[in-house]
């Protein structure tokens, strides 16, 4: 029985695009510079499926002789997750998403009236230094906080106890009605709860959500409609508002979606499976708080992960990793960067192209005889 499984390493890119420049991220480099400035930074089991031949970088790693790599280049106007991912499973962006420095009163306001509650913020800012300046003003208040990024994104951070996770839940989802009735092409609304007591002690929980426009068709309703089940693990689903998913598992971290996908796998298959897996650790934890030391080792624990996983697969499977953009901890800022990524493939032989060639690769294997 045929199965597939694509890894997402979330924003794990191997060098700048050709159009980097024009966003600012010529000379990002997410792995490659890791790999360089870290010096006992050393990933045996991605290398054997080829990750340092695509980094041009001299390693004594193994090639593995199922393997086969390639390099692919976003053809989407974005360098965020949800139009990577639409393009890895063939629905490519010809125009970018709209972003943010701060939303609009009148906006605001309706989205007050209808939810019954205020808002603080209302600007740009990273996850975790918006905590720093408003979250105990949130305890006090009881009022969320809304902020946006560099990103598509709408964001409502509000304490997970204190305010409660079903009400922030509930407010996103008529965040997210609201833009698309306003003709808003955000692509996602995040839920961002958070614990702790102080601005010193305030860390995001497992328990984010996100709410996203629904893509146009992609791979993951053709596979469905053919009668194979789509398994999303980690926020596919969200990513995809779960338009061409057959079953979601939510996961709170890289650990419990390896985890996860390990009890899928020994699970056994009944009938053709597609598992398409996020792991955003890399991104969310280390990319965009610029920790290159807490990549680095996130890295090293998926590899050792993945070196206990590869014996697992089968002739028959086909496993790709690749990743949706990049995030390089040693580039200005805290954003995103343009960059390519990097495809490592057994039970296929893979090449050169845009992110779409990936929806082509999982057609074809299934339509194989």
């Amino acid at each position: 029985m045929k199965r597939a499984l694509c890894i997402v390493l979330d924003s794990a890119a191997i060098g700048h695009a050709p159009d980097a420049a024009s966003h600012g991220d010529e000379g990002a480099n997410t792995l490659g510079h890791l790999c360089e400035r870290i010096p006992d930074l050393y990933l045996p089991n991605l290398g054997s499926l080829g990750l340092y031949e695509l980094l041009g970088i001299s390693t004594p790693a193994t090639i593995d002789p199922r393997a086969s790599w390639a390099r692919l280049t976003e053809k989407s106007q974005g360098k965020d997750t949800t139009s990577g991912h639409w393009e890895l499973m063939g629905c490519e962006m010809n125009e970018a998403f709209a972003s943010f420095t701060e939303f609009s009163e009148d906006f605001v306001t309706e989205l007050q009236s209808r939810t019954g509650v205020g808002f603080i913020g209302n600007y740009a800012s990273s996850g975790t230094e918006i905590l720093v300046q408003l979250g105990e003003e949130h305890l006090c208040s009881k009022t969320p906080i809304l902020y946006t990024s560099a990103d598509s994104v709408l964001q409502i951070a509000a304490h997970e106890e204190v305010f409660g996770l079903e009400k922030l839940y509930e407010i996103c989802k008529v965040a997210r009605e609201l833009l698309d009735e306003c003709g808003i092409r955000i692509g996602r609304v995040i839920a961002r709860p958070f614990a702790g007591r102080s601005a010193a002690e305030f860390k995001r929980t497992g328990n984010r959500h996100d709410y996203s426009l629904v893509p146009g068709e992609t791979v993951l309703n053709r596979l469905q409609a053919a009668g194979i089940q789509t398994i999303g693990v980690g926020k596919i689903a969200d990513i995809f508002a779960d338009s061409g998913i057959s079953k979601s598992f939510p996961t709170t971290s890289n650990q419990d979606g390896m985890d996860r996908i390990d009890e899928i796998y020994e699970s056994g298959v009944q009938e053709p499976q597609f598992i398409f897996a996020n792991l955003v650790d890399f991104d969310s934890l280390y990319g965009h708080r610029r920790d290159p030391v807490g990549y680095a080792q996130c890295l090293q624990e998926f590899d050792g992960w993945l070196g206990r996983f590869l014996p697992k697969i089968l002739s028959t499977d086909f496993l790709l990793i690749t990743a949706d953009h990049g995030n390089d901890p040693y580039h200005r800022g805290t954003d995103h960067t343009r960059e390519q990524v990097p495809a490592l493939a057994i039970g296929r032989h893979i090449a050169d192209g845009s992110f779409s060639e990936v929806a082509k690769w999982l057609e074809g294997y299934f339509a194989e005889g």
